[in-house]
């Protein structure tokens, strides 16, 4: 998940889709009960959250499918023609930062409306801090799968979502060691074998806007 344009850390955010805005929104409803309500709260931002399975609406599962089936694949790219990238985070390692955080758990501090003291209030970001361009993710798939892809280059929106997602970790790393270090290639080859060993049918929904497709993420 992305907030802004530009990595930073759980700080200030320039917003730059609806989606992004109702998450923090959340975060600040949040923020608002600590403050009243004295109650114990923490916040996990993910960012573009993968596993061995996959999942049905993220880029590598449809890839797949198209890159096995000859179908067209859609990468987009911003409006000056860069690259756009994401913040590809292996589902072991967001549980592990999880734990972590349910391990330094502080209790709530307001009880029968009464405030005993201030109560914790924290937000982490978890991701892999290694921004992977969708063209290199395409390349990686076409390695393992031994086929070509048939790519087709179009512009993104101007607005409702980022060029690239890339989650600073420093909070995360400060507080319990959170230490990403996943490589994308090698999960992937997990994801791959199991749909060649299996026979997984990679059921996918039409031509699914990349850009949109990670907005919509980890959430």
């Amino acid at each position: 998940m992305n907030f802004g344009k530009n990595p930073t850390a759980a700080a200030q955010h320039q917003l730059a889709s609806l989606y992004a805005t109702t998450k923090k929104v959340g975060e600040e409803i949040a923020h608002t009960c600590n403050h009243i309500y004295e109650l114990s709260l923490t916040g996990l931002r993910f960012f573009t959250v993968y596993k061995p399975w996959g999942r049905l609406d993220m880029a590598y599962y449809f890839f797949t499918k198209y890159i096995l089936h000859g179908k067209v694949i859609d990468i987009y790219q911003t409006q000056g023609e860069k690259e756009v990238a994401r913040d590809f985070t292996y589902i072991d390692k967001v549980v592990k930062g999880y734990l972590e955080v349910l391990d330094t758990t502080k209790k709530s501090t307001g009880s029968s409306g009464k405030k005993r003291g201030l109560a914790q209030l924290r937000i982490y970001n978890l991701g892999n801090t290694s921004s992977v361009p969708v063209r290199k993710l395409v390349s990686i798939l076409e390695g393992l799968l031994s086929s070509k892809a048939k790519n087709h280059m179009i512009k993104m929106l101007r607005n409702g979502d980022v060029p690239y997602t890339h989650a600073n970790v420093t909070v995360s790393f400060r507080d319990f060691d959170y230490r990403p270090s996943t490589n994308l290639a090698t999960r992937l080859r997990e994801f791959t074998k199991r749909c060649i060993n299996y026979g997984i049918k990679l059921k996918v929904k039409k031509e699914t806007d990349i850009g949109n497709e990670h907005s919509k993420e980890s959430d």
